[in-house]
């Protein structure tokens, strides 16, 4: 009924007060219908509904600045700016994205997608907007789990110098994507559950309030002094932000629509930067979503009335293979340990978590420290294994390049969403790891063609090597195709499948069974073709790939990685420092940020599929 009122920004500002909470319901049922629909990030998004109502009565937009960190928890703030007749494209391509975009709406201020960034993002806005003498107000939201982000804290320490206006919204819901850890989450912890320093609170504030009509701003600025300086006697915790030179104000309860109204423009009025400490339900207002917010934090299509997903998994994912052989590898490994930057699920440590929590380690959304730390463990004689998202890795860079590969140390990593991940978009695709890897001295890099190879690899990393070492591997189901060609691992060594003459397929990891059509298509149409597994990416084979060049006429290289950087440059630089004239093709992604949409979708958009390879072979081979 008063959603249908919502087309354009600040329409929300027309309903009257007791239109809210019919519209917080409207909005949950709206969300849960369409993610039900498109999949997309659920639990987030149900459990800032008023959050971002409360913001959108007293923000104006576009003049007014919203800063979402990570972003997947803005589909109310996009319903709320005229986006929700686009919802049924929600993350597909071309269509609505799941994160931020200023390209979408003026009405995003940032393009968001990696956590911990939002309160530099919104410090520069507000610094820039105090530097050019204009006038809006400048809000961040960052949810708890990203408060474990060093960044943060970089950011917070600036803020305290800068003294600029600017509001940070701290969404508290106790998770990130799985249960939040570390000596932050304790703090807020104490913070929210505090009875003695909330009951003060709210006695103090009915205090003020009585008192303000009877007696002048000074005496009401003395008597918030002194509710200060007896705030950090009853809850003394609470002062961390305001040691900074953060004014804090909460915590506030994140279904109260007014309360929240009524904090945010008491901090607009603050000098210099305030932080809104607002304690939220991940998953509310839906039940399985409740029960489970991390199975709901991103999530395919699903059926509403038992939130069991509608496509039922049969095979086994690559996370799952890396799972599996982990735990079966800490039976035999007594000083293998697992370390994830808050992502125990998604990246399949879970299970090993549970079986060996002595050497388990989740370091908080802090991929530079997870580097280090494993660093640190392997010289003190642990094997660590990081796990990480191709797209996240990218955080520890330094960390990689400074305190793991100088040292050459024994740390293995899992790099898992390498390549096209789909609907998440360009924040998420692990399309860059293979150009940033190889440029560090001592990395070695590894990339298998279905679950057996990313098994074998795994244990070879762990058992047999003992320098730093990454394996990447895609999104979605195993490839447990190819079973008929299982070499065993050797460093550097490739996998010769079909060796016969004329082009060549040099193929990386995902690509292999992209390899085996586009071979067939060209059997088929009457050319030899002999396909190579470029299983290790750095070293390359410069033996193999030698005779490659010798033997045949046409070089093609296959990778689900951006040209630049890539395989295919590494390979073309060996045919050119050899003096051969044999003509290399290089299949790659081009270099630029790849949009949401579904894999195949991609592919094809890239020229990534079988048909788009095949077809550039045929137009480009010149044939002998």
């Amino acid at each position: 009924m008063y959603l249908e009122k919502i087309n354009a920004m600040n329409d929300i500002k027309k309903l009257p007060p007791k239109a809210l909470p019919v519209l917080a319901d409207e909005i949950r049922t709206f969300l849960i219908e369409k993610i039900s629909e498109t999949g997309g990030h659920l639990a987030s998004n149900l459990g800032v509904v008023e959050l971002t109502m409360a913001l959108h009565l007293v923000l104006t937009f576009p003049e007014d600045k919203l800063i979402w960190d990570v972003g997947h928890q803005s589909y109310t703030h996009k319903i709320l700016t005229g986006r929700k007749n686009d919802f049924d494209t929600l993350r597909k391509h071309s269509g609505l994205s799941g994160f931020p975009k200023r390209e979408e709406s003026s009405a995003d201020a940032f393009d968001t997608g990696h956590s911990s960034t939002s309160i530099s993002a919104g410090l520069g806005i507000a610094t820039a907007r105090d530097r050019l003498g204009e006038h809006y107000t400048v809000v961040s939201v960052i949810g708890d789990g990203s408060m474990t982000g060093g960044m943060v804290f970089e950011a917070l320490n600036n803020a305290s110098r800068l003294k600029t206006n600017f509001i940070i919204v701290l969404n508290d819901n106790g998770m990130s994507i799985s249960e939040n850890v570390g000596g932050l989450s304790t703090y807020l912890s104490d913070v929210r559950t505090n009875p003695a320093y909330r009951n003060f609170k709210r006695a103090a504030e009915d205090a003020m309030n009585r008192l303000s009509t009877s007696f002048g701003e000074a005496a009401i600025d003395r008597l918030r002094t002194t509710k200060n300086g007896l705030k950090s006697i009853v809850n003394p915790t609470g002062t961390l932000f305001e040691q900074l030179g953060i004014k804090y104000f909460g915590p506030v309860d994140g279904t109260n629509i007014s309360q929240m109204v009524q904090v945010l423009r008491n901090a607009m009025k603050v000098e210099g930067p305030v932080l809104v400490h607002v304690v939220t339900q991940k998953g509310r207002g839906y039940s399985p979503a409740e029960r489970m917010p991390a199975r709901f934090h991103g999530t395919g299509p699903f059926d509403i009335a038992t939130g069991l997903p509608k496509q039922k998994k049969t095979k086994a994912s690559w996370t799952d293979i890396f799972s599996t052989v982990m735990c079966k590898m800490g039976r035999r490994v007594p000083n293998l340990c697992a370390i994830t930057a808050a992502m125990p699920d998604g990246t399949g440590l879970k299970r090993f978590s549970g079986m060996y929590p002595e050497r388990f380690f989740d370091v908080g959304i802090a991929e530079q420290h997870a580097v280090t730390f494993a660093a640190g463990l392997a010289v003190g004689g642990m094997i660590p294994v990081v796990a990480v998202y191709s797209s996240f890795l990218q955080r520890g860079f330094d960390q990689l390049v400074h305190d793991v590969c100088l040292q050459n140390l024994h740390v293995v990593f899992g790099v898992d969403r390498a390549g096209l991940v789909g609907a998440d978009g360009e924040t998420h695709q692990g399309i860059f790891d293979l150009s940033y890897l190889s440029l560090i001295p001592n990395m070695t890099i590894m990339a298998p063609k279905n679950k057996w190879e990313l098994a074998d690899m795994l244990k070879w990393a762990i058992t047999s090597w003992e320098g730093p070492a990454a394996i990447r591997y895609p999104r979605g189901t195993a490839c447990d195709g190819l079973e008929d060609f299982r070499a065993p691992v050797e460093y550097g060594k490739w996998e010769i499948i079909y060796d016969e003459n004329e082009i060549c397929l040099l193929a990386v990891g995902s690509m292999v069974e992209t390899a085996m059509e586009v071979r067939g298509m060209l059997r088929d149409t009457g050319y030899s073709c002999s396909l190579i597994n470029c299983r290790f990416v750095k070293p390359i084979d410069e033996k193999t790939l030698k005779k490659a060049v010798d033997e045949h006429v046409l070089l093609v290289t296959m990778e689900e990685n951006v040209r630049s950087g890539g395989f295919g440059s590494k390979v073309t630089e060996f045919v050119n420092d050899i003096g051969s004239d044999v003509q290399v093709i290089n299949c790659a992604l081009p270099d630029d940020y790849i949009e949401h949409g579904s894999v195949d979708v991609l592919k094809k958009e890239t020229g990534l599929d079988a048909q788009s390879i095949y077809r550039r072979i045929v137009a480009s081979y010149i044939g002998k």
